[in-house]
């Protein structure tokens, strides 16, 4: 069986939106060539992928060849040498950089909106 606990549904009119291992989601199919995971919502009836709500998603590598690319990105190495050290282009290393920044971004201002006040 897959594990399905570290998803959550992303329909934000969902009333299990945002719930994680919660019984709810089900894989529905697979898609694309590396066949991700099309999941499906019992209580409101959507379907999205796996990686609906990543940095990942909508891209066309395989995960491990993405990883690798933030990876080197992440240590410091150049958009040039990380293009030769994993095999893809210079724009990929961009692209990927770029949407995993924004990412970041959005993810440190959804964590900070919560952060307690000092007194």
């Amino acid at each position: 069986m897959d594990d399905l606990k570290r998803f959550c549904c992303q329909n934000s009119d969902c009333p299990d939106y945002g719930r994680r291992d919660h019984g709810h989601l089900t894989v529905c199919g697979h898609y694309g060539r590396h066949q991700r995971r099309l999941l499906y919502c019992k209580t409101c009836k959507a379907r999205f992928s796996e990686r609906k709500g990543t940095p990942l998603f909508d891209t066309r590598l395989a995960e491990d060849q993405a990883l690798a690319v933030l990876h080197h990105i992440a240590e410091g190495c150049g958009v040039r040498q990380t293009a030769r050290l994993t095999g893809v282009s210079k724009d990929t290393v961009v692209r990927y950089s770029l949407r995993a920044g924004q990412h970041a971004q959005q993810l440190h201002d959804e964590l900070v909106a919560f952060s307690p006040s000092d007194p």
